[in-house]
């Protein structure tokens, strides 16, 4: 009895629901795919030293946390991909879970949990995307369900029955982190915001390449400055920013998989799992059920680096695309070798687009100008140097160069005269077009999702004692000693120069103090800026990897087996870097590498269904790859 109630309010606590009617698809070659949405909620803040329960059947990385009823919570949303195999299937999905009206959420998770009656998690997938900061691609209008239109219709052909989508903590439909859910969290991080200039909280770190002006303050000091004249509101900031930061903390990869493994844990308490709760039989107790396999895309990739350093049981087959992290590599050095990739992928862009180089240099000089700065739409200012952030696209798929030389194409107002001309004289006079500015909005994803600029670089910041602790800014450092010197990178000189053998370079997927200072609407203000640079300086995060935990779940007779897709090109994630972990001796030395230049770091989009079934046939054996 005692262990059934434990049981019931494990379920309640995880409070599983189903929260829309599921949604039914045709798929060509006479499939049909049924989407179901779930959330679940899991607690904010795990201790890293946890005591394991194990109540029968109840998940073996359950924590003290979550059986008590105290202790903040997020919901996480996932969904959930299967065929629809005969009328039976049908029958549930559109009658039984559609009739919302007369069933709760809980009720509608509990009673496919029941029907699934899942023993173990063999048949299932888990996909974790990446990021850091954004939310899962849907099924049907982000990850197509048709015969070999994307991996995951290929894993549906492939034997898993269940291809589960999760929106990693902070993103997407679950529990959200945007400058609006942290004003409401914490209210008083932000209340010297209407009070000081952005100018007045530049810190250390602030000063951007190629501005003369001075660098001011630390937060630190700014923060004891102010507490002269405002010292209650300045006392409250500095305590509310100490609690944003622990709270920031819990959103990395240590507690995402800890989330995936909730998700798993979910929906395998089935009546037949609850009634192996009550054998008394411990081997039955402690029996694994790992997931069947997961897939990590990039930042996705590091996370299942996590998985097989921090879980008991990781997946039995772990599939890495352009996702390795250079946890051997200091950060700083990692950023000075993706520089380099960066030119590189720049030179080849102005290879086949030469005449961008002319446009390029004078849009630069124009935003360089302190007359007239240009207001995006979202409220933020299209700086010299946010406009070079647009360089992050130039990395992604084989349509990229395309779309980008289009973007640029757009920028000016035209009035019948080549607006490629160089025309010194003209700059200031440029006027760009709205939908250029509505689009250089949309195509950088900060203001929407904060994490991705908050969290971007402690994700490689492993432990406390890491080389790569704290981060403190190390891609804007290694330009900033880069560009002591004047360089390719030096955009005020390239842009002067009327040379097309100079072009200005743009950037790549880095984030830079100097997004606080106004660039960026929503990453702006003193709550937000304080808060980042915070983060930026933290030293004491705990551990992401652990290569000798890698090492004996991939280790020969091991319980995984792992295989990866590594881009020669990638502009995100440094080759070299990959291959010191792939190395023999590295952490990483068993999982099997294919090494390709045919795409850059999007293959996984642009060809999903070969890519899959190479790296799965790798994992498994019956493709011969490494040769």
């Amino acid at each position: 009895a005692v262990k059934m109630l434990r049981l019931e309010k494990y379920k309640r606590r995880r409070n599983h629901r189903i929260i829309s009617p599921p949604a039914l698809h045709p798929c060509g070659n006479n499939r049909r795919a049924v989407v179901t949405e779930h959330l679940i909620s899991v607690p904010i803040h795990r201790t890293s030293s946890k005591k394991q329960f194990t109540y029968g059947n109840l998940p073996s990385t359950t924590t003290k946390e979550e059986e008590e009823e105290g202790g903040d919570r997020m919901d996480i949303y996932f969904t959930i991909t299967e065929l629809i195999q005969n009328e039976s299937d049908e029958d549930f999905f559109t009658k039984t879970l559609s009739s919302l009206s007369d069933l709760t959420m809980q009720d509608c998770a509990e009673l496919y949990v029941q029907r699934c009656n899942m023993k173990n998690a063999n048949d299932m997938i888990l996909y974790l995307q990446g990021g850091p900061g954004f939310g899962c691609a849907a099924p049907m209008s982000g990850i197509g369900l048709s015969d070999k239109s994307s991996w995951a219709a290929e894993a549906l052909s492939h034997g898993f029955k269940r291809v589960v989508l999760m929106d990693q903590r902070g993103t997407g439909r679950s529990t959200p982190i945007t400058k609006q859910t942290l004003q409401r969290r914490f209210p008083d991080l932000f209340a010297l915001d209407g009070h000081v200039a952005t100018a007045e909280v530049t810190s250390k770190f602030a000063t951007a390449a190629g501005d003369d002006s001075e660098v001011t303050s630390t937060i630190a000091e700014q923060l004891d400055e102010w507490s002269e004249t405002q010292p209650d509101v300045t006392a409250r900031v500095g305590v509310s920013l100490g609690h944003a930061v622990e709270y920031m903390s819990n959103f990395r990869a240590d507690n995402i998989v800890k989330d995936a493994e909730a998700v798993k844990d979910t929906l395998l308490l089935s009546a037949s799992s609850l009634s192996l709760s009550l054998n008394d039989d411990a081997e039955e107790e402690v029996t694994p059920k790992p997931w069947g396999a997961a897939l990590g895309q990039s930042f996705g990739g590091f996370c299942m680096m996590s998985y097989l350093s921090l879980i008991p049981h990781p997946p039995k087959i772990c599939l890495l695309t352009g996702g390795i992290a250079p946890m051997l590599t200091p950060v700083y050095d990692a950023y000075d070798s993706l520089w380099d990739r960066v030119k590189e992928r720049n030179f080849r862009y102005y290879d086949q687009y030469p005449g961008d180089i002319t446009l390029v240099k004078r849009i630069v000089r124009r935003l360089l100008s302190e007359n007239n700065p240009v207001v995006l739409p979202s409220g933020g200012i299209l700086t010299a140097r946010r406009f070079l952030q647009l360089g992050i696209s130039l990395g992604g798929s084989p349509s990229a160069f395309a779309s980008f030389h289009s973007l640029l194409a757009s920028a000016i107002v035209s009035d019948g005269v080549s607006s490629s001309i160089v025309n010194e004289e003209d700059d200031e006079d440029i006027e760009f077009t709205r939908a250029f500015l509505k689009h250089v909005d949309s195509e950088q994803p900060f203001d929407d999702a904060p994490i991705y600029f908050l969290m971007h670089e402690s994700i490689y910041a492993d432990g406390p004692n890491s080389h790569s602790t704290p981060t403190d800014w190390a891609a804007h450092r290694v330009f900033t000693d880069r560009t002591k010197t004047p360089n390719e990178f030096s955009f005020g000189l390239t842009s002067k120069l009327n040379s097309d053998a100079r072009p200005t370079l743009f950037f790549g997927e880095m984030v830079f103090p100097w997004m606080a200072d106004g660039d960026f609407a929503e990453v702006s203000g003193f709550g937000m800026k304080a808060l980042a640079h915070s983060l930026a300086s933290k030293d004491d995060w705990e551990p992401l990897y652990d290569a000798d935990s890698m090492r004996r779940a991939l280790a020969n007779g091991g319980p995984c087996k792992a295989a990866a897709a590594v881009y020669y090109d990638d502009m995100y994630v440094d080759f070299d870097a990959c291959m010191k972990v792939t190395a023999r001796g590295g952490p990483l030395e068993k999982c099997k590498v294919w090494i390709t230049n045919d795409y850059q770091h999007s293959g996984l989009r642009d060809n999903g269904a070969e890519i899959f079934t190479k790296i799965l046939g790798m994992a498994k054996g019956t493709i011969r790859t490494p040769s």
